[in-house]
């Protein structure tokens, strides 16, 4: 596990270095909201094509080869990222990107096979603060080498930077991670006929809890991707700022995830529930939505983001722990890559979604629809939720 923390931990830095710049690299070609929604999206979009590929692929040739390829072509991906001198370049950059970037679920995947049942939601919180730790040192350090000016931001640097740190990254998993998934049961679903990706979809979803779970799941991530995409663009309107200043308050975001998912999580889960802790996160995403476009101050933006931070930070290792409940050992890799693929078309759609809407309807729109379609969560969650898992609960 510390390895495993220790990769996924440095891929994020490299992944978190671009979030604070990649909508004014946008704005640098003369894109509009409504496009750097889409360019948001076309990461995330090679991310659902991959995912359940990669988690197939996992569950057939094992962990660590899929980690280190995924890995590998990430680095090029930033590589040709720094490189972009057109709009297109910078969609099929992210693109790439977001193809390699599938490998989650294989990590998701990794930390069941070396997890009990009764400690599974600790460790998906553990990868979930290396997320966290993540976006705590990528935005800070892509805002500083990308600098406060939005108009003469430095977007070659922290692309670059983002390559070497995914290349460490490769270099650690080459060296020091070792396999997780046994090799009896890799030759047991080497022997099985290879479902097709449609039908595995309908497989998941059919299954009552499982369905339920991936399409909250859906929801509060379309709802998180939309913030993301949208926030850089609110930021410059209402006070003014550049790639380091949102970088530095992405980073802020970060350090509360990693200390609610790395050291609370666990704690909350055996007082709480996983059902009790995702009508928690449910309630406090739809709070700080809502409360973003009152904020004309920047401790009233740090309390409404703090908010936001732990909503989410709860709802992700909750909603993976259970879903990763109702299945056996041999459907891991398959169904936390159903898992990864709806949350990733989440972040296809969110972005999309709220760049239209900050085109279209104005800044604050994103976040008032937003924190509208988390009461609809929260009340799925309240009222459908806890009745169909309470006999997992107890």
């Amino acid at each position: 596990m510390p390895i495993l923390f220790l990769i996924v931990f440095i891929d994020l830095v490299g992944f978190g270095v671009i979030i604070p710049l990649l909508p004014f690299f946008a704005l640098h070609f003369d894109a509009t909201p409504a496009t750097v929604g889409l360019l948001m999206a076309s990461y995330s979009l090679g991310q659902f094509i991959a995912a359940p590929f990669w988690g197939r692929a996992s569950d057939r040739l094992g962990r660590r080869p899929i980690l280190l390829i995924t890995l590998a072509g990430g680095a090029i991906a930033y590589v040709l990222l720094g490189f972009a001198d057109s709009l297109w370049m910078l969609f099929a950059a992210r693109a790439l990107s977001g193809f390699m970037a599938g490998n989650i679920s294989t990590a998701f995947a990794y930390v069941a096979d070396i997890t009990t049942a009764e400690n599974r939601a600790k460790g998906m919180g553990v990868v979930g603060a290396a997320f966290g730790l993540g976006f705590i040192a990528g935005p800070a350090i892509g805002g500083i080498l990308a600098g406060p000016d939005p108009l003469n931001a430095n977007f070659q640097l922290p692309a670059f930077a983002a390559a070497g740190l995914t290349l460490t990254a490769f270099l650690l998993a080459t060296f020091k991670l070792k396999e997780s998934l046994s090799e009896n049961i890799r030759r047991s679903l080497a022997e099985k006929p290879r479902k097709k990706r449609a039908k595995q979809f309908r497989e998941a979803i059919a299954r009552p809890n499982v369905g339920l779970l991936i399409g909250l799941a859906f929801l509060a991530t379309f709802v998180f991707a939309g913030m993301e995409t949208t926030f850089a663009m609110w930021s410059e309107q209402r006070f003014n700022w550049g790639p380091q200043q949102n970088g530095y308050l992405f980073a802020y975001i970060g350090i509360l995830s990693a200390i609610i998912q790395g050291g609370l999580v666990g704690r909350l889960v055996k007082r709480f529930g996983e059902a009790n802790l995702i009508v928690q996160g449910s309630a406090a995403l739809a709070i700080g939505m809502l409360a973003i476009p009152f904020c004309s101050t920047l401790p009233a933006l740090l309390a409404a983001m703090a908010v936001v931070a732990y909503g989410f930070s709860v709802i992700n290792p909750a909603m993976n722990s259970l879903i990763s409940l109702q299945v056996g050992p041999e459907e891991q890799g398959g169904i936390m890559g159903v898992t990864r693929s709806a949350t990733t078309m989440a972040r296809v759609m969110g972005p999309v979604w709220a760049g239209m809407l900050f085109a279209v309807m104005g800044m604050d729109w994103p976040y008032f629809a937003g924190a509208v379609l988390m009461i609809v969560v929260l009340v799925l969650a309240g009222k459908m939720l806890k009745a169909r898992l309470s006999v997992n609960q107890d």
